[in-house]
């Protein structure tokens, strides 16, 4: 791919270190504008936790979001904004990427003077005194984290975490300011809040990071392929001189920048270590003998050498590491492997860019032959967007059966008009490809299939909230 030129490497002496620099002590008074977003809904509970008073604001809230925070007494008494939840006592107002810049209580809060984080740049404040590992890149950030999570809690290393998938055995995506050494990143490469345009990965600083492959995505903020590809090329440029870049060497774009840019780094390259599959089973080849994983797919295997790398900077040996990655049941929604009544494999992701459901599809490939149907909702603004739908072109040669699904609601809720079969067929580049905006239509034709061989179902959204992972006992 041909580098922009706008990929101009920053100065060292540019570089500001990570300072402690929050003021907070529990007891502060706290509100989150926007309170309802996955990560702002825990990140709420978490302060809450750790003995701040909390009080949040949205104009919309969904489950789990709502729920959760019923139980824990920080559901707002109404939905919308308002000013008078604004006051002189607080210490902070966190704003969250889902408020406009024109919200009423921002505005409130700016006319008052108070203090205004988004998100990540709490995080960072939090996590100014430990140790940061970050997980960056277009694709399998969530994964990764959740591998390392997986690792550092099977031995039993105290640590903090940020992720943005709900985990077994954890009461909430985040737990940060506790005296762990260690906290681990998901590094977005979406904007911080309407205040703040950086991306929210630039405000960790990490000692390691890994950068799992650049392809673009976010077609609503960053309108071409350079724009995006720069937002990477600013952030290696950024990183602390010395720190480590742990980056995926096959991807020629993100090895052309951690050459380019990368000077001032500690470069640790990797790629997939030869595995096999077996029975429906992969096994990763080691020099410690076939270690039998309970996730699939060649993507994965790039995710656990990516997470061994950033596991040994925590002081994790390699021998342990294996040990641990054995069991890693891998995150939610992503290739989580579920069973219908009558015993037939449906596989639920959470692909929705081209770069993830190319991988998701082979993946699946890989394990079960070519003989499934794989399913994808057009959810996202990108994946609604006429102009980036080109870029899924080729992603769903490989099943026997392919799919997709569009809202005409969604659709015109974020892109202003439909989509047209004809031209989803095309753009997509596979003539048999069935085009569904109905959803019983979908849903009966779902479960035909999904009794003739494995399904695949792609989607960041909730397909017009059809519970389908709660009926599949009844397939």
């Amino acid at each position: 791919m041909e580098k922009s030129s706008c990929f101009q490497k920053t100065p060292a002496k540019d570089f500001v270190v990570l300072q402690d620099m929050s003021k907070l002590k529990p007891g502060d008074a706290i509100h989150l504008i926007a309170i309802g977003g996955a990560v702002m809904h825990n990140l709420a509970l978490d302060l809450q936790v750790a003995g701040y008073r909390v009080t949040g604001s949205d104009d919309r809230i969904d489950e789990p979001a709502r729920g959760r925070l019923d139980v824990a007494g920080l559901l707002p008494d109404r939905l919308g904004w308002d000013q008078a939840r604004i006051t002189e006592d607080l210490s902070l107002v966190v704003l969250g990427m889902h408020a406009r810049a024109d919200n009423p209580e921002l505005l409130k809060a700016l006319e008052l003077g108070l203090t205004i984080h988004s998100f990540p740049e709490l995080v960072g404040e939090l996590a100014a005194k430990q140790q940061r590992l970050v997980v960056a890149g277009s694709h399998g950030k969530t994964t990764i984290t959740s591998m390392v999570m997986h690792v550092l809690r099977f031995h039993r290393r105290p640590f903090d975490y940020l992720v943005g998938s709900a985990m077994p055995g954890y009461e909430r995506m985040v737990q940060l300011g506790t005296a762990a050494p260690t906290v681990v990143l998901e590094g977005d490469e979406y904007l911080s809040s309407p205040l703040d345009p950086r991306p929210k990965m630039m405000h960790y600083q990490p000692h390691g990071t890994v950068i799992t492959g650049i392809a673009w995505d976010h077609i609503n903020v960053f309108p071409s392929k350079a724009s995006y590809e720069k937002v990477f090329a600013d952030y290696i440029a950024a990183l602390q001189p010395g720190s480590s870049l742990i980056y995926f060497e096959e991807d020629s774009l993100l090895a052309s920048l951690a050459q380019e840019l990368g000077g001032h780094l500690d470069l640790r390259p990797y790629k997939a270590a030869p595995y096999v599959v077996e029975d429906g089973y992969t096994f990763l080849k080691t020099s410690l003998g076939k270690i039998p994983l309970q996730v699939f797919g060649e993507h994965n295997i790039h995710n656990i050498a990516a997470a061994r790398q950033l596991t040994a900077m925590a002081g994790i040996e390699k021998v342990d590491f294996y040990q641990a990655i054995a069991s890693f049941p891998g995150a939610a929604r992503r290739l989580e492997r579920l069973t219908t009544g009558s015993g037939k494999t449906v596989i639920r992701d959470f692909a929705h860019s081209p770069s993830k459901v190319a991988a998701s599809v082979q993946a699946v490939q890989k394990q079960f032959g070519s003989d499934f149907t794989a399913v994808l909702e057009l959810h996202s603004f990108s994946s609604l967007n006429p102009e980036f739908i080109p870029e899924y072109k080729g992603s769903m040669d490989a099943p026997a059966v392919a799919a997709v699904y569009v809202s005409g609601e969604e659709a015109h809720r974020k892109q202003g008009q439909g989509l047209d079969a004809d031209f989803l067929v095309k753009a997509i580049g596979r003539k048999d490809l069935k085009v569904f905006e109905d959803l019983q239509m979908l849903q009966d034709w779902v479960r035909i299939q999904s009794a003739y061989r494995p399904l695949l179902m792609m989607s960041s959204g909730s397909w017009s909230s059809w519970p389908w992972e709660k009926e599949i006992n009844e397939w």
